[in-house]
């Protein structure tokens, strides 16, 4: 591959949608969140994805984050809107709010839950694609949406011209890495656990979860391997590697990653939509004392 060009950053974060305590969404928390995430060293947000609970707000709800956190960092970091939906009628009207409201670019996967053909994947994600005519993420990720992107599908999408990157999921960085070198399209790891990994086999970025405590660590990870500094990359990783567990290992990385930023004053309240709830106060309890002991609280 040629140089890697970044164009959504290097360090991004999958951001949480802050909500007040009567589940309305906070503007002004989402805006010095943003901020926060910015000063420590994220170069791109991810706004309305699955960790931003996008399957429970709604399209003015969307719209007026986006413009909220594009006017507060988007001078400073790139922001991407994920574009999620299983109705491909409303994932088209998901990416035009978010070009109306001033994302920087798309993030796209393919519909959850309805279990399409190849062929129905490629239709949804090349519709949504258009809609937007923005620089576009692909997302692959099987697990939550119960059809893989494979190869022939990715290949044809990595052919229309918003399409710049991938972030992989599927946790194959072996198979990602035969992607990258075939599609020619930037890779990004969308699995905290793997970000080393994935950096190492030459992905231009991270999507991070635990980002919203570690941006600084990944930022510092992303350097070393540029550097051509594996051991000292490693050392970041096996030092994170308790902070992943603690907001990953559940699953639930959207719910633990706002008790953490709660715990650090960055949320006034950890608030959450259903069907997600607040994790046991003992799983609370223990992110507290990881965060401590790595400084971060």
């Amino acid at each position: 591959m040629s140089e890697l060009k970044r164009v959504f950053g290097s360090v991004v974060v999958a951001m949480v949608t802050p909500f007040h305590a009567d589940g309305s969404v906070d503007i002004a928390t989402a805006q010095t969140l943003a901020t926060h995430l910015v000063d420590l060293g994220c170069d791109g947000l991810v706004l309305n994805g699955t960790t931003g609970e996008s399957p429970t707000t709604h399209q003015p709800e969307k719209d007026a984050l986006v413009a909220a956190v594009v006017e507060a960092v988007g001078q400073r970091a790139f922001i991407t809107c994920g574009a999620g939906s299983n109705d491909t009628a409303h994932a088209v009207r998901i990416a035009q709010g978010a070009k109306r409201s001033g994302a920087h670019g798309l993030l796209v996967l393919p519909p959850y839950y309805n279990r399409p053909s190849q062929e129905g994947v490629f239709q949804h994600m090349s519709a949504v694609i258009a809609a937007a005519d923005l620089p576009t993420m692909l997302y692959d990720i099987p697990g939550r949406t119960g059809v893989r992107l494979e190869d022939a599908t990715m290949d044809r999408l990595a052919a229309l011209e918003p399409v710049m990157a991938v972030k992989d999921a599927t946790g194959n960085v072996a198979h990602g890495f035969e992607a990258m070198a075939r599609t020619g399209l930037e890779f990004y790891s969308g699995d905290d656990g793997l970000n080393f990994a994935w950096l190492a086999h030459g992905a231009a970025g991270i999507v991070s979860v635990v980002g919203h405590v570690a941006a600084a660590q990944y930022r510092a990870m992303v350097r070393e391997v540029d550097a051509g500094d594996l051991a000292g990359a490693r050392q970041i990783a096996y030092e994170l590697r308790d902070v992943v567990g603690a907001i990953m290992g559940s699953g639930q990385g959207a719910v633990m990653a706002k008790h953490a930023l709660h715990l650090q004053g960055h949320l006034p309240t950890p608030t959450l939509r259903l069907p997600l709830v607040s994790a046991p106060a003992t799983d609370v309890d223990q992110l507290a004392a990881v965060l401590r002991s790595h400084a971060l609280l």
